[in-house]
């Protein structure tokens, strides 16, 4: 609704060089959420996906030095400035990375961010058949070693690792016991609808076991 935007953003990046590298790399990952499921998204909007592409590009680019470094302000910077371009492409649509994130976090008290993160690759994978063609232009995009969307996956993998993000659920204390539970909680998010594959409530539960348990 127009009457909850505002008239104006500020950005100051000198506000987060103390934020702890934990809350900066979960952060940054869920600015990349963002734009990732938005490009995903099977909605047309070609604006929406040019920024969700840089948007992209900036974290790529800037996120490891954001979290290695919290004092160096240009990365400081793009990363705000990645964070935005996420929020406005993402008009276009998010997924399934947010579809469970959002019972996750209600249930479990779990940072949003740091749940995407690690629903990410989990969720590629799931939706891989539907998205290999937008991933392999990311890839080019982005200049990675491996073509397509192998490479981009593995671009995901090895940026999490690099910048500390755990690789399965259990290792923040979520267990399977009530995958059965979420699976129709995620189906009747919002988010959902805009995923490139409509899941039905088990394959959501089945994709969130394989996240906890770490079966990628």
């Amino acid at each position: 609704h127009p009457a909850m935007l505002p008239n104006i953003v500020l950005l100051d990046p000198e506000l987060t060089i103390n934020l702890p590298t934990g809350l900066t790399a979960a952060t940054g990952m869920d600015a990349l959420s963002h734009s990732l499921e938005a490009y995903s998204s099977p909605l047309y909007h070609p604006m929406a996906d040019g920024i969700a592409v840089e948007g992209i590009r900036l974290v790529q680019q800037f996120l490891p030095s954001a979290v290695n470094n919290g004092q160096d302000l240009t990365a400081r910077t793009q990363m705000l400035v990645a964070s935005s371009m996420g929020a406005t492409a993402f008009q276009k649509g998010l997924g399934a990375m947010h579809a469970l994130a959002h019972p996750l976090g209600a249930l479990y008290d779990a940072h949003h961010g740091l749940l995407n993160a690690i629903l990410m690759p989990y969720v590629l994978v799931a939706n891989r058949d539907k998205i290999s063609p937008q991933l392999g232009r990311l890839a080019r995009y982005l200049n990675l070693p491996e073509p397509g969307f192998n490479g981009f996956l593995h671009w995901v993998l090895a940026l999490r690792e690099g910048i500390g993000i755990p690789a399965a659920l259990r290792a923040i204390g979520i267990d399977d016991s009530r995958v059965d539970e979420i699976g129709p909680m995620a189906v009747a998010d919002a988010a959902a609808a805009t995923n490139p594959v409509q899941f039905d409530a088990s394959q959501y539960s089945h994709i969130l076991a394989d996240a906890i348990n770490g079966h990628l």
